[in-house]
């Protein structure tokens, strides 16, 4: 079971640390995917770490602004978000994939799902 949270309201350009928790399973052997879906939009892709070598990519979108990483000792990947935008705002999204993610914006390559946390940037 992945546990996503640290959402909330923030102000333009504010910044939010999202956590992405497991239970049951040890992320260290899992690649990652940070998704986000704003309201009346589409599920998008926004950060990935790989298991294997600690690879990360960004959306263009969210690049140098967004910091995804993984603390295996606690079993936990963060997404650190700075410069926080009003386009930012949505339902985050964590992801695991347990074999290797050919494609990693495609949400079938993922195994487990977290619930959700909310993001809302205000301007």
């Amino acid at each position: 079971q992945l546990q996503a949270s640290g959402g909330g309201l923030v102000q333009t350009g504010g910044s939010l640390r999202l956590s992405c928790a497991a239970s049951g399973f040890t992320l260290d052997y899992y690649a990652i995917g940070w998704f986000r879906q704003a309201p009346g939009k589409e599920r998008e892709g926004v950060s990935f770490i790989s298991s294997s070598d600690g690879s990360t990519y960004y959306a263009e979108s969210v690049k140098g602004r967004f910091t995804i990483s993984r603390v295996n000792a606690k079993n936990t990947v963060y997404l650190q978000m700075n410069s926080l935008k009003p386009e930012d705002t949505a339902v985050y999204y964590c992801a695991a994939a347990e074999v290797v993610v050919t494609s990693i914006w495609a949400a079938a390559e993922y195994d487990y799902w977290g619930q959700g946390t909310l993001v809302t940037v205000s301007s």
